[in-house]
């Protein structure tokens, strides 16, 4: 069972969510933002407030890093024929250079 521990409004969780979305996962979502107890539950489970959280039962796999947690879920939830690729979420109204080709 996925379960991610975000904030809407955290750049990193969003990251997140877009290969989650891309990826079609089934995933317990939790905004410990709405809900104090489930920030209660993040700290209890990692020990820190900071998003994202992903936890992997399934895999023994549990982790706060953005990067790490998109390479778990590419490496074990995406298809074989499809490359591994980093979401880009936009902070600005500016376009990133990778966007720009």
């Amino acid at each position: 069972m996925l379960t991610l521990y975000f904030k809407p409004t955290c750049a990193f969780s969003r990251r997140v969510i877009a290969v989650i979305e891309r990826l079609e996962l089934e995933v317990d979502m939790k905004d410990v933002s709405t809900d104090p107890a489930l920030l209660d539950e993040l700290v209890s489970k990692g020990g820190k407030t900071q998003t994202p959280y992903l936890e992997d039962s399934e895999n023994k796999f549990s982790d706060y890093e953005s990067d790490d947690i998109v390479k778990h879920l590419q490496e074990n939830y995406g298809s074989e024929s499809e490359a591994p690729t980093k979401p880009r979420v936009h902070i600005s109204d500016s376009t990133c250079v990778s966007c720009e080709g």
